[in-house]
């Protein structure tokens, strides 16, 4: 079946054909409608389960299928101005929930607005990147087990932004493509894949198959949980439980005064501006306890059972 099809064949759901984008639709087509727990790491081109910062399972495969049920609004971002140190790590310079602004508790704002600001500029990082990097955090559970754990997952620009290659899309490109049809993620198996031709690690994103109706039910429920809210918002400091930098010499920096919100769907253009230091990797985050994979027809198992038993599941995808 083709993926033009699935939303044109006799077998819609009930609840696909109210022809209404829900909040998440909006949030990843880039328009308007973090902490975290338990989350989804694709470091090194490998999709991760992490725990209090520490791996706990892993997939070999190139593909993992789950289920969206909620999105931060904006598309955030961070700027580190010294290299990430694996035994001190630190959180960043300046940071921005909604990508306009930098946030009150930065803790040395580089511009008062993100679209004029130096660090924006392409160059002012590594080669041709900009220093200051854009991320989005969705909340999803594994397709295989919708009602266990919400996981967080943080996409860099790369698995953003960009065109779509054939049935290969980036998320927004594959958002606005599932809001063409009326048709909103969290009705949806979706299957994220590495871009094998991409050096560093990047996911295109496919429609699979609907969900039932108790699927669907469940995956609004999931969404409006505290898990997955925690999982879509972004508060650095709080995460990464360290204080915020500071530079040498200098007194700790004020924070940008408000600016007019300006709604961003891409990155920017922004003038030219001196070149800045290199940006460094963003540090990885620690969460609160194990995940609990539950089932209706046991007790949920104890944390280590349970970890082996998602590990499983992963492997057998």
């Amino acid at each position: 079946m083709s993926q033009v099809a699935l939303f044109t064949g006799t077998n819609v759901p009930s609840f696909a054909k109210k022809g209404e984008l829900s909040a998440l639709a909006k949030s990843l087509t880039g328009g308007a409608g973090g902490g975290g727990g338990k989350r989804v790491s694709i470091k090194g081109g490998v999709f991760r389960l992490m725990v209090d910062g520490k791996e706990v399972a892993a997939i070999e495969e190139r593909f993992l299928d789950v289920v969206m049920v909620n999105a931060a609004p904006k598309i955030g971002r961070t700027f580190y101005m010294k290299a990430y140190d694996s035994e001190n790590p630190a959180g960043p310079d300046c940071w921005s929930a909604d990508g306009e602004k930098p946030d009150a508790t930065a803790a040395t704002p580089q511009s008062d607005r993100c679209a004029t600001c130096q660090q924006n500029v392409k160059g002012s990082g590594n080669g041709e990147s900009r220093a200051c990097r854009f991320s989005q955090r969705l909340a999803v559970v594994l397709a295989s087990d919708m009602e266990g754990d919400v996981l967080q997952l943080q996409l860099p620009a790369t698995s953003i932004f960009g065109r779509e290659e054939g049935d290969n899309r980036p998320l927004q490109a594959y958002a606005r493509f599932l809001a063409a049809q009326n048709v909103s993620p969290e009705m949806l198996v979706t299957r994220m894949k590495f871009d094998t031709k991409s050096e560093a690690p990047k996911l295109h994103f496919k429609p699979m198959r609907w969900l039932t109706t108790e699927e669907y039910e469940s995956a609004v429920l999931q969404g409006n949980t505290e898990e997955a809210k925690r999982a879509v918002t972004m508060t650095v400091a709080a995460t990464d439980k360290v204080e915020p930098i500071q530079l040498e010499g200098k007194p700790p920096a004020k924070a940008a005064p408000k600016a007019e919100e300006e709604d961003e769907e891409a990155p920017p253009p922004a003038p030219k501006a001196k070149k800045a230091k290199p940006a460094a990797a963003p540090v990885e985050e620690e969460e609160d306890a194990p995940p609990v994979v539950r089932k209706e027809e046991k007790p949920a198992p104890a944390a280590k059972s349970s970890l082996a038993k998602l590990a499983a599941e992963w492997d057998d995808e």
